[in-house]
């Protein structure tokens, strides 16, 4: 078992500017200083190991591979050669590095080396960042983003190791995402009306990789939208006839229908559905500013409206939705007009799954400000005959709209001790209060808003996974009848994550792909980033452990530009973590591992597995009780599992009650994207250290 620190991260050298390394694999291997200058590898072994634990993105490679990747037939001293290799890296990488003190960066772990580069350290890791956070984003930024990323390729991957077997699969997939990203930018730069410019750099592409139909396609296009349909129609004969000569195959139906729509001069050629969308948005906005004023009430509301509709747009625009929002509220504040400012706090009713608030402080503010409105709004009345009002409904959905709005912004915020049965904590009260009211006004957006308040609010205590799972299947009806994409696609997720806590993973497959398919007809593209969290989970409660770490890995990658750090903070140290808990192997714990909100939790059972007991006893009586959120289970098992290690019965007795009511639950997997394992599990380990 290998071990670890707390609360650093200068192994990715992330903080610690005088250890931060930059690494090229795309081109020449390579590394530079912080200040740019290029380091010393020596020979082609020292780069070759260094290659090597690039390949591994962080893991350990043994002595042992190292020896069989860069010898045919070894010779003697080997080993001891590669040991020579890896000081002479270090020397090379950390110049100033103290002598006999441990090294920051090529870390030596168990039989084994690794390289802790942080993720935007590596040029090819950056590279695959830029062209994963694209996925979603407008042509304009598609062209400049990957501009800049094709930029720091120097020349073929791994460009010293071209026939090495280590390296032979990662180069490949490496010069498949930049012939991909190629093609991209130049179909990025047609939809954008500069189909000139991306004529020369796709006949450059064509002729290196003429395999590539995409790519003879967007030639094609490229060259037609300039006016020289002779040429485009050229290119498509030359592309039939070196396919068919050099691959034996004909043209796909996509080649054949393009040359067919150039040879009619169909119309949807002369301009892309983007060009179209983007021209009509320029004129709908300038007549909108011409005649409506920036210091409007409707103005307001209006921007508050396409803030929730950014919020669905991928990271970015969540990012912006949340600023933005905040501002719109202080302004309908300012006017002194508590009706307005419910409207504008209640129209952002952006569908919310993960239980940790992305921005706490601002979501703080909200609900004050919610609160505030909701105090100063009007009494709901009725008329003489007990029949509400038209007006008295409007104020009544206002007050609900406020309600859920301080249910949802309050995510995580009921105690994280032992709660009293029956609770009255205000978010929860808020939940149920915006819930009668939709009901009572037969709203189902209303009520499909109040319900995801509900949800929000449903952690008071452990093993509640079937009453979430009975909240989506309303959630999912309700949306579905009245065509409330969003809402149904966060139906689909609720019910992913309850049956997930059951194990129902048949049931769980089902409602992710419902989600996929709704989010890609509504372009809902952070949906991706939950449904390919919980395929990884997936992979971790079915397969090998290797597989489940390979998965995490490309899940975490999803995470960067999503915009939501209340997901992301801790989380991929903490998936990884909980694969090794759930199969069962000793805990070998990246040292340089960022925890983020989990850390109080999760620092016991590290220090258990240094067998550092009294300090792991102290930091249990110290912690503060886990938040009730969906990793409420997750963290208990964690603490409960510490303190029966090194006999804290008190804690441990308290774990065990926690976790009592969700005995038939997974631990952590009501989150759909971790778990621990079965609490049944876990709980016998605490019973049977109580016992001893």
């Amino acid at each position: 078992m290998s071990t670890y620190t707390l609360g650093t991260a200068s192994g990715t050298g992330e903080r610690d500017a005088g250890v931060r390394v930059r690494y090229g694999v795309l081109g020449a291997v390579a590394a530079w200083s912080p200040d740019g200058e290029a380091l010393a590898l020596k020979g082609p072994r020292h780069r070759a190991v260094l290659a090597r634990l690039i390949v591994a993105r962080r893991q350990v490679v043994t002595v042992t591979r190292l020896v069989e990747d860069l010898w045919d037939s070894p010779p003697d001293d080997a080993v001891g050669a590669v040991r020579t290799f890896v000081s002479a890296l270090r020397r090379a990488l950390e110049p100033e590095r103290p002598p006999r003190s441990p090294s920051r960066l090529l870390v030596t772990e168990g039989s084994g080396y690794a390289l802790r580069a942080a993720p935007d350290d590596v040029d090819a890791w950056r590279f695959e960042q830029s062209v994963a956070s694209l996925t979603d984003a407008q042509p304009a930024q598609v062209a400049d983003r990957l501009t800049e990323a094709l930029g720091w390729w120097r020349g073929p991957a791994y460009a010293d190791f071209g026939d090495a077997p280590w390296a032979r699969g990662e180069r490949a997939r490496l010069t498949e995402l930049r012939l991909h990203a190629l093609e991209r930018r130049a179909e990025a730069r047609i939809a954008l009306g500069e189909a000139a410019r991306a004529v020369p750099d796709l006949d450059a592409h064509v002729t290196e990789h003429p395999w590539r139909e995409d790519a003879w396609q967007l030639l094609a296009r490229a060259l037609y939208r300039t006016g020289r349909q002779a040429d485009a129609l050229s290119v498509l004969r030359r592309a039939r006839g070196t396919l068919t000569e050099q691959l034996g195959v004909d043209p796909g139906p996509r080649l054949r229908r393009l040359e067919e729509d150039i040879l009619r001069q169909a119309e949807h050629l002369d301009q892309s559905a983007a060009g179209t969308a983007a021209q009509v948005w320029a004129q709908a906005t300038t007549a909108y500013e011409s005649n409506v004023s920036a210091r409007s009430r409707v103005h307001l509301e209006s921007t508050v409206g396409l803030m929730r509709d950014l919020a669905v747009t991928g990271g970015g625009g969540l990012e912006s939705a949340r600023h933005h929002r905040v501002a719109a509220v202080a302004a309908a504040e300012e006017m002194g007009d508590p009706e307005l400012t419910a409207r504008v706090i209640g129209v952002f009713d952006v569908p919310a799954i993960w239980t940790r608030a992305d921005d706490p402080e601002q979501s703080r503010w909200l609900v004050g400000a919610a609160e505030r409105t909701l105090r100063l709004l009007p009494p709901a009345a009725r008329d003489p005959s007990g029949h509400s009002s038209p007006a008295a409904d409007e104020h009544a959905a206002a007050r609900c709209r406020l309600l859920a709005t301080v249910a949802v912004e309050s995510r995580g915020a009921l105690p994280g001790g032992e709660a009293t049965r029956g609770t009255t904590a205000r978010p929860l009260q808020a939940a149920r209060q915006a819930e009668e009211i939709a009901r009572s006004l037969d709203d189902a957006a209303l009520l499909a808003f109040a319900l995801n308040g509900t949800f929000m609010q449903t952690f008071h205590r452990a093993g509640l996974a079937a009453r979430r799972d009975a909240i989506g299947a309303e959630v999912v009806d309700l949306a579905a009848r009245h065509g409330l994409a969003r809402y149904e696609v966060l139906g689909h997720l609720i019910r992913l994550q309850s049956r997930c806590a059951r194990r129902d993973l048949a049931g769980a497959d089902r409602h992710a792909a419902a989600a996929d398919a709704l989010a890609a007809r509504h372009e809902l593209p952070l949906v991706a980033v939950l449904t390919t969290w919980y395929r990884a989970l997936r992979t971790a409660m079915t397969g090998a452990p290797e597989s489940a770490r390979h998965a995490y890995e490309q899940a975490a990658a999803c995470l960067d530009g999503a915009g939501m750090p209340g997901l992301r903070d801790g989380l991929p140290p903490l998936a990884l973590l909980s694969v090794q808990i759930a199969h069962g192997e000793p805990l070998t714990v990246d040292e340089a591992a960022d925890w983020g909100p989990y850390e109080p939790w999760v620092r016991p059972a590290l220090l258990v597995a240094q067998g550092r007991r009294e300090e792991a006893g102290a930091a249990l009586r110290a912690m503060p009780p886990p938040p009730r959120d969906l990793l409420f289970e997750a963290m208990w098992c964690l603490v409960g599992d510490a303190a029966a290690a090194v006999g804290e019965s008190a804690v441990t007795r308290r774990a065990l009650a926690q976790l009592a009511p969700a005995a038939g639950e997974q631990a952590g997997a009501g989150s759909g994207l971790l778990t621990f394992g079965p609490v049944a599990d876990h709980l016998r380990v605490m019973a049977a250290a109580l016992e001893s």
